[in-house]
C-alpha cells in the first residue's frame, strides 16, 4: 500500500496488486490506484485502509458461519463515522464496486449488510456534498444552489432548508437513482434543517418569526414577561428570547416550568423540596442558575443567569454539565427531535437507527458544538452529553415515530 502527498495526511492509494484477486472492478481500481481515497473526514474514516490495507469480511468477521459465501470476499475499506467514533465498518463488493455496511464482530446473527452507495465514486461524491451542506459556512459546491443560497436573506429560512434539501436529493438520485440508501435518504432530509436559523443577535441563533409556534402549536408556546424573571436572570438576550419567542411548554424530552416566576435554583428546591439537598450538594453558582423545568424528573435545566449558558443538573450524581450553548440553540434542538419525528413517521428513517442517531447528533453539532463536545468546562463534569446519548439510546427509542 502506498500514499500520495495530496491533502492532509495524503490520499490513500493501492497498487494492482494489492487489489488482486479481490477487486475486479474497473472503476473501483482505477480510483484505488489513481486518485486515491481523501483523508478521513467528518462521515468517512479511511485509516484502517491506511494502515492494514485490504481485508476480507472472513478475515475479520472470526465466525464464517455468519457471512454467506458470497460476502466472504467482499472488503473493508473503511467506516462510517459518528461523531466520536466508527459506526459501522464500510464494505466494497470488489466485482460490482458497490459500497455497503455492517457491523463486525460481537454479533451472533449472520451478518446483514445495508446498501450505502452504488460505487466508491459515489460514495466519495455523497459525502462530500453533505459535509460542504453541514460546514457552519458552506452553501454547497453547485453554482445553482450557491446563487440561490449567496443573498443572506437567502441563506437562512425554510426555502433554504427546502432548496438544500433538494438539492442533496437530486445529488444522490443522480447517482442511486430510486434506490437511495437510507444513510443518505435521511441526509436529505435531516441536515438541511441546520438553514432554518440564521445567526443571533447576542445569542448563537436567529429562530424564524413563529417557527415554534408552527412546530408545536401557538397554545404550546410560553412566553414570559419582564415581572416572571428573577433579579439573576441579567442576560438581556435570553430575557428577550423568552420574551419574544418562548418555548414550548412540552418538547418531549423537555418540560417547561409554567409556575412563574422561575426560581433559581437555590429557591427552588428551598420552595418546592425543602430538606432534599444542602447547600454543599448544589452546584456552586445555585443561586444565578435559573430553573426552567425538567429533561426527565431527576435533571433540571437551568440557564446561567449571567451568561445565558443552558446546563443540566442531574440529581443522582450531583454534577453540572453543560446542554446547550444557549436559549435559542435549546429552542432548535428541540425543534429538531420534533421535526425528526414526524419526518420518521413520513419516512420510516429508524428502521436504520444508530445511523439515523449519528445523523441527529452531527446535524446538532454543526449548530451548537457545545451541545455535542465531550471536553469538560465545569467542576465535576465529566464529557457525557445529554443529546447525544439521548439520540443514541435505542432501548429507549426516543427518536421513533
Amino acid at each position: 500500500m502506498s500514499t500520495t502527498d495530496t491533502g492532509v495526511g495524503g490520499a490513500i492509494t493501492l497498487t494492482d496488486d494489492e487489489l488482486d484477486p479481490y477487486v475486479t472492478h474497473k472503476g473501483t481500481r482505477h480510483l484505488l490506484t489513481g486518485p486515491g481515497l481523501p483523508h478521513d473526514g467528518a462521515l468517512l474514516a479511511f485509516g484502517a485502509l491506511r494502515e492494514h490495507g485490504l481485508r476480507r469480511l472472513a478475515d475479520l468477521a472470526g465466525d464464517a458461519d455468519r457471512i454467506a459465501g458470497e460476502l466472504r470476499d467482499q472488503v473493508v475499506v473503511g467506516a462510517l463515522r459518528s461523531l466520536d467514533r466508527d459506526l459501522e465498518s464500510i464494505v466494497l463488493d470488489g466485482t460490482t464496486g458497490e459500497i455497503s455496511t455492517t457491523h463486525i464482530g460481537g454479533h451472533a446473527a449472520p451478518m446483514d449488510l445495508t446498501p450505502l452507495a452504488p460505487s466508491l465514486e459515489a460514495l466519495l461524491r455523497f459525502a462530500a456534498v453533505t459535509e460542504e451542506l453541514s460546514s457552519p459556512r458552506g452553501r454547497f459546491g453547485s453554482r445553482t444552489v450557491t446563487q440561490q443560497l449567496s443573498a443572506p436573506r437567502a441563506q437562512f429560512g425554510p426555502k433554504a432548508v427546502t432548496a438544500a434539501s433538494e438539492r442533496l436529493t437530486a445529488v444522490f438520485a443522480e447517482a442511486a437513482g430510486d434506490r437511495v440508501p437510507p444513510f443518505w435518504r435521511m441526509a436529505a432530509l435531516i441536515r438541511p434543517l441546520t438553514r432554518i436559523a440564521g445567526p443571533g443577535d447576542g445569542l448563537v441563533l436567529d429562530l424564524p418569526k413563529r417557527l415554534l409556534d408552527e412546530e408545536f402549536g401557538a397554545g404550546g408556546i410560553m412566553r414570559f414577561e419582564d415581572v416572571d424573571f428573577p433579579s439573576a436572570l441579567t442576560h438581556e438576550p435570553t430575557r428577550r428570547f423568552l420574551r419574544e419567542t418562548g418555548l414550548p411548554e412540552d418538547g418531549f424530552l423537555f418540560q417547561l416550568d409554567t409556575e412563574v416566576p422561575l426560581p433559581a435554583l437555590t429557591e427552588y428546591y428551598a420552595d418546592e423540596r425543602p430538606g432534599e439537598f444542602s447547600a454543599d450538594e448544589l452546584p456552586a453558582g445555585a443561586d444565578r442558575l435559573i430553573r426552567l423545568g425538567h429533561l426527565v424528573e431527576d435533571i433540571s435545566l437551568v440557564v446561567d443567569g449571567g451568561t445565558g449558558a443552558v446546563l443540566a443538573w442531574s440529581e443522582p450524581d450531583l454534577t453540572l454539565r453543560p446542554l446547550n450553548a444557549d436559549i435559542s440553540t435549546l429552542a432548535f434542538t428541540l425543534w429538531l427531535l420534533h421535526r425528526e419525528k414526524a419526518l420518521d413517521a413520513a419516512h420510516d428513517l429508524s428502521d436504520t437507527y444508530e445511523q439515523l442517531a449519528a445523523t441527529m447528533s452531527q446535524t446538532l453539532a454543526t449548530v451548537d458544538p457545545v451541545a455535542c463536545d465531550p471536553t469538560p468546562t465545569l467542576p465535576g463534569d465529566d464529557g457525557r452529553r445529554y443529546w447525544p446519548e439521548t439520540f443514541d439510546d435505542q432501548a429507549r427509542g426516543l427518536l421513533y415515530a
